[in-house]
């Protein structure tokens, strides 16, 4: 599970993928199961929008278990949280606004906790290879 933070400006936060424009955002949803998904409107002059996002997420059906709408576009964050309330998927919890703290250390915490678990397979594979080739 992933967690994924749409902007084309903003530094991504520790624990996230970025995406960059909205078909980044879009294909990683269709390619992955999504814990928390954070939300820019205005993503370039001429590109897709946030909302290109939400509406694909509404006509796919398929959602994060959280959606954080941190853009600074007052019209398009207020756009974005009205589609997502309005199509109303059940279990999914919509924020008007940026990740608060705690949710950013807990997807920080959880991604050294991953990256600790792979160190630790990948060495383990290694010792087994060693002891194989003995």
């Amino acid at each position: 599970m992933i967690n994924v933070f749409l902007d084309d400006l903003r530094p991504c936060p520790k624990g996230f993928v970025a995406a960059r424009s909205a078909e980044e955002c879009l294909l990683l949803l269709a390619e992955c199961e999504v814990n928390v998904l954070s939300l820019d409107y205005e993503l370039g002059y001429g590109q897709p929008n946030g909302s290109a996002v939400v509406r694909g997420l509404i006509a796919g059906g398929r959602y994060p278990r959280q959606v954080y709408v941190h853009s600074s576009s007052p019209s398009g964050r207020a756009l974005m949280v009205r589609l997502l309330r309005e199509a109303g998927p059940p279990g999914v919890a919509i924020c008007d606004g940026p990740m608060p703290d705690h949710v950013l250390g807990e997807a920080a915490e959880a991604a050294k906790t991953a990256a600790a678990a792979a160190a630790k397979r990948a060495a383990e594979e290694r010792l087994a290879g060693d002891e194989r080739d003995r």
